[in-house]
Order: structure tokens, then C-alpha cells, then sequence
């Protein structure tokens, strides 16, 4: 610095100096700036607030109104036939051919797919040759049974004549001893003979008698045996004549299993067909609103802006990802708008109100209890807290601080949140 001239020293001051005052004045000019826009901001929402204006054209009102109304939540909803018939598997086998696709109509007796019928029909095949064995087993016991007893009564028979026989040879015993002669013991020996004999006779017969009941039980567990082999034949050929598929009801197909080949478990659905002369819905809810659910409350269907009434008549007992689900009974089951899987809108009535000052509804009202809303009056729209009622897709209840008459904004006010009063231009 010491070895540097005066004058040098003199313009380098200056320099800085010049820059020095620059900075401030760009700092000076940055603030002004910063104020200018912060007021032009304060301003333009001063304006806003108090003297801001708006096009007739672009906005939507509707007049309170004195009329009932209907509180409802919102579910959603399907198009369901009524009456659906699921046609399954009456054997385990492998589908053969499509006859009917789905979206064709089917009269009852109406073949639907065929499976194939191999394995069913040699199944068959066995059971009959198993029940002809059993029903000669029957008559081979039958046969059995009458010789038994052809032979036990033919013994029987000649017991009875012998024991005849004897008879007579005591009685002559007899006189011969009163005649003097014959001795006693001739006697006694002639009537051990034929009690002998009776005894051998009663044995013979109750030897006849338990051979009877004998064959007669086993002849009674064969048929036994060949109704139940006649019952499951039975089966086997209904189950050989519903191979064929068939519709038990006149309808359309909603849905068949067309993976040809492929093998089918007994029991398995096959097809879906569905009666389209009557329709229910089948509606979703949140687990949330499960408490408002009931059996027999009313409900609406919306469809393309129309109006379908019904009442709830099944809540389904299972939730499922947070999802209760519950069935509606149409008051118009064939009405000309229902569609099958068709998806609606299903409002539930909750409550009902009469003579209520009601509007409109419209995206002005959030669902709070309580809010602002815009009142037109004298080509000015004033801002009002009102109380909501009820309210549903169609209109919202207003409690107080409105009449009936009054003229309401019902599009969307919230850029206008601060606005005190807005002047409404043609």
C-alpha cells in the first residue's frame, strides 16, 4: 500500500466507492420491486373479497323450495338376473362338444355340451352284469330253499305214517296184554317206540321250520343286496342320460365352460342360465356404513338419469376386503332399462323428511353439517352459513337463515371462500 502513488490510491477509492453504491441501489430497487408485487397481491385479494364479480353464464342456481326428501347413502351396485340356474357335472369326465354358446337363448330339455360318456356307460355295463349275478343268486337260493323244504316235508310225511304205524302196533300191544297174550314190557316197548318216533317228528319239524326262516333271511339280504345294486344302476343311467347337458328351464346361456377336453370333476359348473324376464341387483357397500344396512329398507337404483325403486331384502353375511354386499328386489323386475352385469348407482334411504325447504343439489355443498353458500339477490350473491339437513343425489335440506324462493348458487364456490358479496353480471 505505502509503495503505491497517491493518485492511484485516489481512483481506486473511487472505484469501489462507485461499485459500493451501485449494490446498494440494486438492493434499493430489488425491495421496492418486492413491495410493489406484495401489494398488487394484497390488493387484488382486497378486491377479491370485497367487490368481486362474476358471469351469470358461468355458474348454476336452482330456488328453495318447500317438499319432501329422502336422506340416502351412497353404494354401488350390478344387474343380476333374478332366477340363475348353474348347471354341473353329473360325472367326472371330459367335455366333447358345445352345442349352445354363451348369449344364446335355450328352451328347457335343451342340450347345452355333451361329455363324453365312456368311462360312465362301462361303469353301467359292470353294475348291470353285478346285479344280473345277484338276482340268480336269489333263485339259486329260492331253489335251494324249496327243495329244502320239499325234502323236510316228504320226511316229515313219512315220520307221520310211521308214527301212525306205531300207534296201532301199542294199541294191539294193549289187547294183546288184556287178552293175556302179550306181556307188559311188549307194551311199554310199543309206546317208547312211538314216543320215540313223535319226538323224532317234532325235532324234523322244527328243523323245517328254521331252515325256512334260515333261506328266507338270506333270500331277504339278497334282495337287499340286488335293490341296492338296482338303485345305483338307476343312478348310473340317469347320470348317462345327463351327460348330455341339458337346460331344465327356458333362459339365456350367461356362461359355459367351453375348454373342450378338458376334464370335469363331478360336481363342477358347467354353464350358467339365466331366466333375463326378471332382474334383482346385487349392490357393495363399505363396511364403514354397515351399521345404516337393514332388510326392508328402500333403496334406488339410478340407470341413465331414470329412476328404479326397490328394497333391500338380503344382507350377505360375509365382508370381504372391507366390502359388505346385500341383495335388492326390483318394484319393476322386467323393467325395458335392466341389463345383465349392467353396473348403477344404489342410493339407500336412510330417513325421510315432509315439508322441508329444500334445493337442488349441486357441487356448492361439501356434506358438513354446516357451511357457506351463496344467495342471489338484487344481481348480487351474498354469502350465507346455512344448516344441512338431509340430502341425497336430488336435492339437500336447508334448515335456516333461507326461505323458500331464494335463489342459490349450486356450482362450485370454493375459489371464492373469502368473498363477502359477489356481483352477479349478465
Amino acid at each position: 500500500m505505502f509503495g503505491i502513488p497517491l493518485e492511484t490510491r485516489m481512483h481506486m477509492d473511487k472505484v469501489i466507492e462507485t461499485e459500493v453504491k451501485q449494490k446498494k441501489k440494486k438492493q434499493f430497487l430489488l425491495i421496492a420491486l418486492g413491495c410493489i408485487i406484495a401489494l398488487a397481491i394484497a390488493l387484488f385479494l382486497f378486491r377479491r373479497a370485497f367487490s368481486t364479480s362474476l358471469k351469470r353464464s358461468a355458474i348454476t342456481t336452482a330456488v328453495i323450495e318447500i317438499g319432501n326428501i329422502e336422506n340416502t347413502i351412497n353404494a354401488s351396485g350390478e344387474i343380476r338376473p333374478e332366477f340363475e340356474e348353474v348347471i354341473t357335472s353329473p360325472v367326472s369326465a371330459s367335455i366333447q362338444e358345445i352345442i349352445l354358446d354363451a348369449g344364446s337363448k335355450v328352451a328347457a330339455g335343451q342340450s347345452i355340451l355333451k361329455l363324453d360318456k365312456t368311462s360312465i356307460q362301462v361303469e353301467y355295463e359292470k353294475g348291470k352284469f353285478q346285479l344280473e349275478s345277484k338276482q340268480n343268486d336269489i333263485r339259486k337260493l329260492k331253489l335251494e330253499l324249496d327243495k329244502s323244504y320239499f325234502d323236510l316235508k316228504s320226511n316229515n310225511n313219512i315220520k307221520q305214517l310211521r308214527i301212525n304205524s306205531l300207534t296201532a302196533d301199542v294199541e294191539n300191544s294193549k289187547r294183546l296184554f288184556k287178552a293175556g297174550g302179550g306181556t307188559r314190557e311188549d307194551v311199554e316197548k310199543a309206546e317208547l317206540n312211538l314216543k320215540v318216533a313223535q319226538l323224532e317228528k317234532e325235532q324234523l319239524e322244527n328243523e323245517i321250520r328254521s331252515k325256512q326262516q334260515t333261506m328266507e333271511v338270506e333270500i331277504r339280504e339278497s334282495q337287499i343286496a340286488a335293490a341296492i345294486q338296482q338303485n345305483e344302476l338307476k343312478e348310473l343311467m340317469r347320470k348317462v342320460q345327463l351327460a348330455s347337458i341339458q337346460s331344465t328351464r327356458g333362459g339365456v346361456v350367461t356362461w359355459v365352460n367351453k375348454n373342450i377336453g378338458a376334464t370335469i370333476r363331478e360336481g363342477e359348473a358347467l354353464a350358467r342360465i339365466a331366466d333375463l324376464g326378471s332382474f334383482k341387483v346385487t349392490g357393495s357397500i363399505s363396511d364403514a356404513q354397515l351399521s345404516h344396512l337393514r332388510n326392508g329398507m328402500p333403496a334406488i337404483i339410478l340407470i341413465n338419469d331414470t329412476e328404479v325403486r326397490g328394497t333391500v331384502t338380503n344382507i350377505y353375511p360375509a365382508v370381504e376386503n372391507g366390502i359388505a354386499t346385500f341383495d335388492i328386489q326390483l318394484n319393476e323386475r322386467n323393467n325395458k332399462l335392466l341389463r345383465p352385469n349392467l353396473k348403477v348407482e344404489v342410493f339407500l334411504v336412510t330417513a325421510t323428511g315432509s315439508n322441508v325447504m329444500r334445493v337442488a343439489n349441486g357441487p356448492a355443498f361439501s356434506g358438513l353439517e354446516s357451511q357457506d353458500i351463496f344467495i342471489i339477490q338484487d344481481g348480487k350473491a351474498e354469502r350465507r352459513k346455512v344448516q344441512i339437513g338431509m340430502s341425497n343425489f336430488e336435492y339437500v335440506q336447508l334448515k335456516d337463515n333461507v326461505k323458500a324462493g331464494d335463489v342459490v348458487i349450486t356450482s362450485d364456490m370454493s375459489e371464492y371462500k373469502h368473498a363477502k358479496e359477489i356481483t352477479i353480471n349478465n
